[in-house]
Order: structure tokens, then sequence, then C-alpha cells
């Protein structure tokens, strides 16, 4: 079974640039399954329903979050409705919304996982311990396990990768917005990569208008973020799973940038 991860989708540009070549891609590299990071989708902070809908009518079957997850309020609204949107699970109970689940995709049960890192991150419950408890309840319902570390510290998410190597088919990390040249297969068969990078403007500061970060760094003044204009990159990762052991067999970075 052959899995798409997208990187952070960051504002208008990643999303529209999702509606013009996701469906497409899918087709051509015959992609099974698309996850997506969606925690910065509307205007680089949060995710609204409308986007929300935008984005699973592209193609993407499930969108996980991060630490901006409640940035659009109307969240509080949706979360509990819908059931491809998960948020990370070790944000303390109780808590809106779920950190994770299963889809079922060509006969085939998949379960998702979502958690935060906690290292220049909140401090929320700790998402090894998490993950244990997670892992006992999916693992009696299939054998496809991929898991979200949403994480700032590469040294947490490479802890985190030794920690769930064959026990999770693909564990990759998000949040950073830069990807990172580690994509492997560890020795127990669990894929993994440290970041899987970000979707959105090319020529930015994570996909901040570069001279409104440089202002901020030389002046050190509060400024408004705006997205940057111009070429759009899509970040993103190709895995392919065996549907019976559970362990990733193929796993490739993509990196493509186009004009906007």
């Amino acid at each position: 079974m052959r899995f798409f991860i997208i990187g952070d989708i960051v504002g208008r540009p990643a999303r529209n640039l999702l509606k013009n070549i996701l469906k497409n891609m899918i087709d051509k590299n015959e992609i099974d399954f698309v996850i997506a990071n969606g925690e910065n989708a509307s205007g680089g902070n949060g995710l609204t329903y409308k986007n929300y809908q935008e984005l699973i009518s592209c193609g993407i079957d499930i969108i996980t979050m991060g630490n901006h997850v409640w940035d659009k309020k109307e969240i509080f609204e949706y979360i509990d409705e819908e059931n491809k949107i998960i948020r990370p699970a070790n944000y303390p109970e109780p808590c809106l919304g779920k950190g994770y689940t299963i889809i079922n995709k060509n006969n085939i049960n998949i379960g998702i996982i979502n958690l935060s890192g906690r290292v220049f991150l909140s401090s929320l419950d700790c998402p090894f311990k998490t993950f244990e408890k997670i892992y006992n309840t999916l693992k009696k319902e299939t054998n496809i396990i991929i898991l979200d570390f949403h994480a700032e510290a590469t040294a947490e998410k490479i802890a985190m990768g030794w920690f769930v190597d064959g026990k999770v088919s693909l564990m990759y990390g998000t949040h950073t917005h830069v990807q990172t040249a580690d994509e492997k297969i560890l020795p127990k068969g669990t894929g993994y990569i440290t970041d899987v990078g970000m979707t959105g403007p090319y020529y930015s500061v994570l996909g901040v208008n570069k001279d409104i970060i440089l202002k901020k760094f030389i002046t050190q003044q509060p400024v408004r973020h705006e997205l940057a204009k111009g070429p759009v990159q899509l970040n993103g990762l190709i895995v392919d799973i065996d549907e019976k052991s559970g362990k990733s067999i193929y796993i490739e970075r993509y990196l493509k940038i186009f004009e906007n």
C-alpha cells in the first residue's frame, strides 16, 4: 500500500497548489492513502471549517494538527463532528477532538496517531507514555499504524523514532517546516524521517514573507506576519508499506517547486 505524506500546509498558496495538482499526482504515483498536516492551512495559523472541507475534497484522507490546532476558534465547533481530522493525543483530558483514529481504505484498516513534542513547545502530557496507551489499542485492530510527531527538537523526534521502531509502520516529524535528509527504514521495519517539511511559499522564512522576518530579527520589534508570494514548494514523503507485516519497504522524500 502506497502512502503520500504532505508536509505542513501553509496558507492559501499551498491550498491552491493542492487543489490544482494533488489528484493528478495521486493517480500518476498510484497513491492509496494521503495524510497532510493542516495546522497552518488557514492564513498560516489554524484550520477553518471551509478550508478543512477544501483539503479533504483535494483527495486528502486524514488531516493531522499540532500546536496551532486551536488558533481558529471555529474548530471548537467541528472537530468533534468530523472523522478526518485529529489533534495531538497528548493534550490533557478532557479535550475536544481525538488524537488517533482508524480509517478503512481498500478494505484495510489504517491507524493514524498525532502527538506533540514537549521540547520548546507547550508542556503537554508525555508523548511517549501516551503513545504506549494508544498503541496497545490500535495494534488489536490493524498492522498499519502511522505517527505524525509534531515537535521542534530533532533529538526528541529521533528518540521517538527509536521508541516506536517495530511498533508503527511509519513515524515522521512535522512542525519545523524544513525537510530533513535522513529518511530511512529503521532496523525493525519502521519508516522514518525527522521532518517531512513544508508545503507553502518557497522564497520565504517558513512560509512567511522573508522581509518581515528579517525586520523582526534585526529590530527585535513585533511584526505582523504575512505569507510570502511567488513559487510554491510541495514537501512530502512517499512510503510503501506491506499490508501483512505492517513494515515499510520503501521510502522516498518528495520535493518539487511549482510556479505560482
